[in-house]
C-alpha cells in the first residue's frame, strides 16, 4: 500500500492511517520531527532547572513550564513533539491535551557513574500504560525509550525497547530511540564509529527515529559529514541529533542547519536551547527549529524568527 511515509511491516493494515496520522502529527505533516526533550527532570535531576537565576530563568524550576512552551508552540504549530516521562505528561496532560506528545517509557539518573557500574535504564512504563492516556484523550502519538550501547546491562535494554517498538507499532504509534554508547567498554562516546554503529541498532530493533550524540570528526571529515555516515548507516529509521547544553542562537541554530543540510538528519532533539528560556523566547526558538527542521530555512531566516523579525 503506498502512503505518505515509509509504514513498517508491523503496523497493522487496518491502523496504517492511525499510524500516518502520528507521524502527521509529530513531524507537522514533513517526517522530520522537532522533538521538544522534556525527560531531563530525571535524568539530570535538577541542573538543568534552576541556577538561581544565574543563566536559567526562575520561571525554569517548575515543570509547568515546559508545558506552557509546548502549548504555545502547538498553537502555533512549530512543535513536532513533546517528550517526557508518563507520570510528568498525565500530571499536566489534562490542562494541556492537544500538545502531541511521546511518551518516554524508561530513565535514569546521572548520579551513579560508570566508575561504579555500567548504566542501564529500565522500562518505568509499559506500552500499555501509555495507551491508558490515549483513552483518556491524550494526543499521545508515540513512545521513546534510552539504550546505552556498550553497557554491560545493554542485552536488557534493546529486549525492552525491541519489544515497545514492536508493540506501538501493533497499535498505530511511532517510536523513537534515544541511542547513546555509554560504559566502561567505552572510551570516547562521541566516537564517529561507534555513533553510527548505534544508528545501525536502532534501525535493527525498528525504530522510526533514532536520537544520537553529535559525533566528532572522522579524520579529515567535518562533524557535520561524519553525523551523515551515521544518518546513512541508520537506513529507514530517521536520525535526530541531540541539541546539547545551551548555547548562544547562532551557534545553536548554525549547527543545527548543518545536521539537516549536509548531515540528512531527519529532526533534531532540543531541550536545554528550548527550556533554558523565558516562555516568549523559547516559544521562539521552537519555531526557528521548526523553520530549519521541516521548512529548509537558512541561518539567516532562522535567526529573524528567533529575534522576532
Amino acid at each position: 500500500m503506498a502512503s505518505k511515509y515509509h509504514v513498517p511491516a508491523d503496523v497493522p493494515d487496518e491502523l496504517i492511517d492511525t499510524f500516518i496520522a502520528n507521524m502527521d502529527a509529530a513531524t507537522c505533516g514533513t517526517g522530520k520531527m522537532n522533538l521538544f526533550a522534556c525527560d531531563q527532570k530525571i535524568e539530570h535531576l535538577n541542573d538543568d532547572f534552576y541556577d538561581g537565576g544565574k543563566e536559567i530563568p526562575l520561571s525554569s524550576n517548575d515543570p509547568a513550564h515546559l508545558f506552557e512552551i509546548g502549548a504555545r508552540a502547538t498553537a502555533e504549530g512549530t512543535i513536532g513533539v513533546l517528550a517526557g516521562q508518563l507520570g510528568l505528561i498525565a500530571q499536566y496532560a489534562r490542562e494541556y491535551p492537544d500538545i502531541p506528545y511521546l511518551v518516554k517509557l524508561n530513565s535514569k539518573s546521572h548520579m551513579v557513574g560508570t566508575s561504579q557500574r555500567d548504566p542501564i535504564s529500565q522500562a518505568l512504563w509499559s506500552v500499555e500504560d501509555a495507551m491508558s492516556l490515549v483513552h483518556n484523550g491524550i494526543n499521545v502519538v508515540g513512545i521513546g525509550y534510552t539504550v546505552y550501547i556498550g553497557s554491560e546491562f545493554e542485552h536488557e535494554m534493546l529486549t525492552e525497547a525491541a519489544q515497545a517498538i514492536r508493540e506501538a507499532h501493533e497499535l498505530g504509534m511511532i517510536s523513537v530511540v534515544w541511542m547513546y554508547p555509554r560504559g566502561q567498554a567505552v572510551t570516547d562516546e562521541k566516537d564517529p564509529q561507534l555513533i553510527s554503529g548505534a544508528a545501525g541498532v536502532a534501525a535493527c530493533i525498528g525504530a522510526d527515529f533514532a536520537k544520537v550524540n553529535y559525533p566528532r570528526g572522522w579524520d579529515g571529515m567535518s562533524q557535520p559529514e561524519s553525523l551523515a555516515i551515521a544518518v546513512e548507516a541508520a537506513g529507514r529509521t530517521g536520525i535526530i541529533c541531540s541539541g546539547g547544553g545551551s548555547l548562544p542562537a547562532d551557534e545553536f541554530l548554525g549547527r543545527l542547519v548543518d545536521q539537516m543540510q549536509i548531515s540528512g538528519c531527519r529532526g533534531a532533539a532540543t531541550g536545554r536551547n528550548i527550556h533554558q528560556k523565558n516562555t516568549g523566547d523559547a516559544v521562539r526558538m521552537t519555531a526557528a527549529c521548526k523553520a530549519v527542521i521541516c521548512d529548509g530555512a537558512s541561518l539567516k531566516e532562522a535567526l529573524d524568527i528567533y529575534n522576532g523579525e
